[in-house]
């Protein structure tokens, strides 16, 4: 019997034990059910940051930690990590027209377009802007790519299409493969393109909106119309857009439209990689907008199982508190956006996971359990933590995020987001065959959602990290297969994702959510006990970091 057997099979053993001989240690179904139903509840408000939801979701987390004998997190015996916050609405009237010379166009808040500011400005003003289509904006010399070539963005409108130049190319394409095929980069992320229009120099940024490209409808780009939240920094709007958001599809077929241009000709031609951006004769934008400025500080909450004797090493467990808050009424008459799913599933996943923790043996390395703020607003909470880490991330052994849960019953595999980025995937595999259960990569690798969760701020300061979201894939449920799971994921995505709808359901069943928070369990009792320094895989933009890593370490 080889090596790697032996040890599964002690591995095996040894958990089976813990649970017969300490039932209560089993992830319960019942209690993720208990704490999303008050999470999810109106009283919480939606979890907006900066409101009184925020106030009562602090205190209900700290209040549990607390309660499971867990240690403060934060720096000087605090629960918390403060996160200045700089929010923003824009206010009515909405003053936003395009001229093409012949027409005037007053474009329409949440109809044709949703855009927002990152910038401290109580007003917005934009004359008669000139626009440039740049394409999918991609500037990457690795890959033989760039769409600006020597245009001057400074002071004009950068119009862009979704996701990465390889997208929707067809086979023989010169393009093909070449930003990844089916799996979107860092490149088609939206967050990427407005970082570098705001580099060169523009004023405004729009994508161009597509329901399959984006990975999720009209109805999620546009759930929160002007609203914005960013870092608060004393350099703010020298690093940011006046204003930047999306263009509805039909909109920016009409727009093109009046310089004589085709959205589809011209999404093959930016697929050319001979392509270049250009001006969009004779178009020009303008913009006239109050702005309602706001500083809050909102928080992060962080809390502390101590090692043993390996306790300056840590486990990071994480997910995001917050939801959208109170918005526009639906059918119904309901304005909270309560967010059961996306991601106080997630929360009780991690609450979960620190009450068998702290039932069990002590574990040699430290975990640290993160709740962070302003995930829906770009990552924010933890990218502040990224750049202010209470824990150092050269003893940061790994990063295992939960957001969003399949709530449709027991699963025969799980799903792998990322796949062939860490050797995390390799402890994922193993937990899963604990299980008896397989590994499947996500089924949409081209909705980059890599790049939307909160573990990709770890990610990009070195940190080995693990994301399990169930609408990465249709999961082989126990029930119903694969079909069954495909389902649960169209449903979720086109009715209820970041809406009034995304509500606690006692009929929810918790059975394959319960499994794959037990999977953090038995990946984190085993990391936690060992001396492993999870690495990422060659070809990961992350490997460099994190070989910095180890030589401090070994400093």
């Amino acid at each position: 019997m080889n090596r790697k057997i032996l040890w599964l099979v002690s591995l095996v053993l040894v958990v089976l034990f813990l649970v017969w001989s300490n039932p209560s240690r089993q992830i319960e179904k019942d209690r993720l059910s208990e704490i999303v139903s008050r999470l999810a509840s109106d009283e919480f408000l939606g979890r907006a940051p900066g409101t009184e939801g925020e106030v009562k979701t602090l205190a209900y987390l700290k209040d549990y930690f607390v309660a499971l004998g867990l240690s403060p997190g934060g720096k000087q015996g605090s629960w918390t990590q403060a996160v200045p916050l700089m929010h923003s609405q824009l206010q009515l009237p909405f003053n936003v027209a395009l001229n093409s010379g012949q027409e005037q166009w007053a474009l329409q808040q949440a109809i044709d377009l949703e855009v927002s500011t990152n910038q401290a400005n109580e007003h917005i003003r934009i004359d008669d802007a000139p626009l440039v289509f740049v394409g999918f904006g991609a500037t990457a010399p690795e890959r033989q790519w760039d769409d600006y070539g020597d245009i001057d963005l400074r002071g004009k409108v950068a119009v862009f299409l979704v996701n990465d130049p390889d997208f929707s190319a067809q086979p023989g394409e010169a393009v093909a493969g070449r930003f990844g095929g089916r799996r979107m980069t860092y490149y088609g992320r939206w967050t990427y393109k407005f970082e570098e229009a705001a580099r060169r120099g523009a004023i405004a940024a729009l994508v161009i909106h597509e329901d399959r490209a984006a990975g999720y409808g009209w109805n999620v780009a546009s759930s929160s119309p002007g609203e914005s939240y960013a870092i608060a920094t004393a350099d703010a709007d020298e690093n940011s857009l006046k204003l930047q958001g999306w263009l509805q599809t039909d909109a920016a077929t009409r727009l093109l439209a009046l310089a004589g241009l085709d959205l589809d000709q011209l999404k093959i031609q930016a697929r050319q990689p001979e392509f270049k951006a250009f001006e969009l004769e004779k178009l020009r934008f303008s913009a006239d907008l109050l702005v309602k400025v706001e500083i809050i500080e909102s928080q992060n909450v962080l809390a502390l199982l101590p090692g043993t004797t390996q306790a300056d090493e840590t486990i990071m467990v994480s997910a995001h508190w917050d939801a959208y808050g109170v918005g526009a009424a639906d059918d119904l008459g309901r304005v909270v956006r309560p967010g059961a799913n996306d991601d106080a599933l997630g929360v009780a996943g991690v609450l979960e996971l620190a009450r068998v923790l702290k039932q069990g043996p002590a574990l040699a390395r430290s975990i640290v359990f993160a709740l962070w703020t302003a995930e829906e607003s770009g990552l924010l909470g933890s990218a502040y933590y990224a750049r202010h880490p209470v824990y150092p991330f050269a003893t940061t052994a790994a990063n295992l995020t939960l957001d969003i849960l399949q709530t449709a019953g027991l699963a025969r595999d799980v799903i792998l987001v990322g796949e062939g980025q860490s050797e995390l995937e390799l402890d994922l595999a193993r937990a899963a065959s604990i299980q008896g259960r397989t590994i499947t990569a996500e089924s949409l690798p081209e909705n980059g959602l890599f790049f939307r969760a909160d573990h990709f701020s770890l990610a990009k300061v070195g940190v080995p990290v693990l994301l399990l979201m169930g609408i990465a894939g249709g999961a082989d449920l126990v029930d119903g297969g694969r079909v069954a799971g495909d389902k649960w994921i169209a449903d979720y995505i086109s009715s209820c994702y970041h809406q009034t709808c995304d509500a606690w359901d006692p009929d929810w069943d918790l059975g394959g959510a319960a499994q794959d928070v037990e999977l953090f369990q038995l990946i984190i009792e085993d990391l936690g006990n060992s001396g492993r320094w999870p690495q990422w895989r060659d070809g990961s933009e992350f490997k460099g970091i994190r070989r910095l890593s180890r030589r401090q370490r070994q400093q």
